[in-house]
């Protein structure tokens, strides 16, 4: 027969610091949802703040630049003028020769060559929302200001959907995790760079939470100003709809949003002077071309292979969205194991947020986090119920009295 050891007489630090540890583990339970909403907030805000005063001075601010006065300036060079100037009068001088100066290189080039310069913009004015925000604030703010003023607003939007999704699913104790997965996702990064990236999420992460609301008109009108501010958003839309029609869901919302989608997405395109997809994959995944104009490579298997088996070794080994993807996928299934499944219009959504970023690195290998970011957040806000429910069901086990059976010999 086994026997219990007696237990050692605690001293008085061993009882304080047990008496403390279930006082703050009380004190933690009963207020979880109002420490871990304020929690997040500072999170957010901090952010924030550091969009502001901290942003991160990346090339793509050029052209971006470009395309929101484009019809300001109709003249190659004077556009090309007007990027460069309005970037070095916004960034430090540190910044601005890091931007213009690589040594002879892509950067040294385009700042001295107004032409090619332009025939690069068709890849960036496809991001036809983004363009038309930049160019209206900049009657309001310098340009530089202008975004980072979408940076902050993105920030704050992104942060108020997930807190707002977190309290609709009664799960604001979870928000110090779900900020722990931003931190993971590389959101700081995301929010500190001029590109439209984090604007396309918020408005994305808005559909999202529309569609699990069942808000349909919402649903449709967020989820196509999503695909008008990054169009590669075009291949989950397009793998959500074919789910919900083999799973007969009635979303008629994200449906309107993938019809309405696909006919601007041609129109958008061929507006846009897009070069297509493969001179824009090998741009940016196999050779960076400095002139885009009438640049048609010939299709090469040989080529896109390795361009996938380059971009798979960095996605692992430089970047996190793979690992948070899987812990999303452990998580799902973990609570289905232990009887917490999704409902079936949530469940539909994840496994599309999950196929979605297969496809996009199917479709466009490339490895950098900003490109898979908006399908890396949802999954973790579509497991907080099932999750809440699983610590619920935990909290009343352990409360429920434990009967020990006394040694009858």
């Amino acid at each position: 027969m086994l026997t219990r050891p007696p237990a050692a007489p605690a001293n008085p630090l061993d009882r304080l610091t047990g008496a403390g540890l279930a006082w703050g583990e009380g004190a933690y339970a009963r207020w979880a949802a109002p420490i871990g909403a304020a929690a997040f907030s500072l999170y957010i805000l901090l952010t924030a703040f550091t969009a502001w005063f901290m942003p991160d001075a990346n090339w793509d601010m050029l052209p971006y630049l470009a395309i929101a006065e484009e019809g300001a300036y109709p003249d190659p060079q004077a556009l090309h003028d007007y990027a460069y100037s309005t970037v070095k009068a916004g960034v430090s001088a540190g910044d601005y020769k890091t931007l213009t100066d690589d040594g002879g290189g892509f950067r040294s080039h385009m700042t001295e060559n107004a032409a090619d310069f332009h025939s690069l913009l068709g890849m960036y004015r496809i991001k036809f929302l983004y363009a038309e925000i930049l160019s209206s604030l900049s009657h309001v703010v310098s340009p530089v200001e202008a975004m980072r003023l979408v940076q902050v607003f993105s920030v704050l939007l992104f942060g108020a959907i997930t807190l707002t999704w977190l309290r609709a699913e009664g799960a604001l104790a979870l928000a110090p995790v779900v900020g722990a997965v931003l931190i993971m996702s590389d959101f700081g990064d995301a929010a500190r760079a001029s590109t439209p990236d984090l604007l396309c999420s918020a408005l994305f992460l808005g559909g999202l939470f529309a569609y699990v609301r069942g808000q349909e008109a919402a649903t449709a009108i967020l989820l196509f100003l999503a695909f008008v501010a990054r169009p590669d958003n075009i291949v989950f839309l397009a793998i959500f709809a074919v789910l919900l029609v083999a799973f007969r869901q009635k979303a008629w919302g994200a449906l309107a949003g993938f019809a309405a989608s696909v006919v601007a997405y041609f129109a958008i395109s061929h507006w846009a002077q897009h070069p297509g997809w493969w001179p824009h994959l090998w741009f940016s995944s196999i050779e960076q071309h400095y002139n885009m104009d009438g640049f048609e490579p010939p299709f090469s298997v040989a080529a896109y292979l390795k361009a996938f088996a380059a971009s798979v070794v960095r996605a692992i080994n430089v970047n996190s969205w793979v690992g948070v993807s899987v812990l999303a996928l452990a998580g799902w299934y973990g609570l289905g194991r232990a009887g917490f499944r999704l409902e079936r219009r949530a469940g539909i959504l994840l496994a599309a947020l999950v196929l979605g970023v297969l496809a996009k690195f199917t479709v466009f290998p490339i490895h950098d986090t900003r490109i898979y970011f908006p399908n890396l957040v949802p999954p973790f806000l579509l497991l907080a119920a099932p999750l809440m429910a699983l610590w619920a069901s935990a909290s009343r086990h352990r409360a429920a009295p434990q009967v020990i059976s006394g040694d009858k010999s």
